[in-house]
């Protein structure tokens, strides 16, 4: 029987939100046995690109990455918001270790290309995760917190959606242990109605998405969070979970199936 594995992935609204992100750390810290801790960081991105006059452009909810802002994800994901994480854990008894994709070449993608007229710039598309690489971190008791940046193997740092690194990991993760994965953000789970915080959906299978994206019932940024989950699924992540990050018991929120 496969050893338990928990990752949590806490999005960038509760990395600014000191109570919640409190909260969240207490609470992952309290988590029993393997974990890994993987976050976001975006609205801190944002305002220190501004504070630099750095001019933050998006499509689809996704950060278009030129050479400036490329400099500033890289500051603030891989140093400000991850260390400060890392850090904190240790404060809480954890004893956590900073990563981003470069490091020991965990997550190597390539930059994604130009689709339908829209150069997204220095975002990568992940290749693959080493799983092997992180096991090894983890069976000899770290616990790595891991910052939404890649590398493409020729020597350059690629800002990549943390939501696509937690399934990835997940995915990698899988053949050796038996993976929780939760994403964590600031509402209860998803939404049937964004307006009413208490109409969370409590399972969605492969199905129910097909339906509910085709009506309009999820939509925006909640579509590319629904189709990470599914495909870890797919690939042997036995659980997914999309909750309030002051909820990462794995008790309450939506499950995917």
């Amino acid at each position: 029987m496969k050893e338990k594995l928990t990752i949590v992935k806490v999005g960038g609204a509760v990395v600014e939100d000191e109570a919640q992100l409190s909260q969240l750390l207490k609470d992952f810290s309290a988590i029993e046995g393997n974990k890994v801790l993987i976050h976001g960081g975006g609205r801190r991105a944002t305002q220190v690109a501004a504070s630099l006059g750095i001019e933050s452009k998006m499509v689809g909810g996704r950060r278009i990455t030129d050479a400036d802002m490329l400099s500033v994800v890289t500051m603030v994901y891989g140093g400000l918001v991850n260390k400060n994480l890392v850090a904190r854990l240790q404060a809480n008894g954890v004893n956590a270790l900073g990563l981003t994709g470069a490091d020991m070449d965990v997550i190597r993608s390539h930059k994604r290309p130009i689709k339908d007229g829209v150069d997204f710039g220095f975002v990568g598309d992940v290749d693959r995760a080493d799983g092997e690489m992180l096991s090894r971190l983890i069976k000899a008791g770290i616990t790595p917190v891991m910052a939404p940046l890649t590398h493409d193997g020729q020597g350059h740092i690629l800002n990549t959606n943390a939501d696509t690194i937690a399934s990835e990991t997940a995915k990698a993760l899988a053949p050796y242990y038996d993976v929780t994965l939760i994403y964590s953000f600031e509402k209860k789970g998803v939404l049937r109605n964004p307006d009413d915080d208490d109409s969370v959906i409590p399972t969605i299978t492969r199905a129910d998405f097909k339906q509910y994206k085709a009506d309009g019932t999820i939509s925006g940024g909640m579509l590319p969070k629904i189709e990470n989950a599914l495909s870890a699924i797919d690939a042997g992540v036995s659980r997914v979970i999309i909750t309030l990050a002051t909820a990462i018991d794995g008790e309450s929120g939506t499950k995917i199936f």
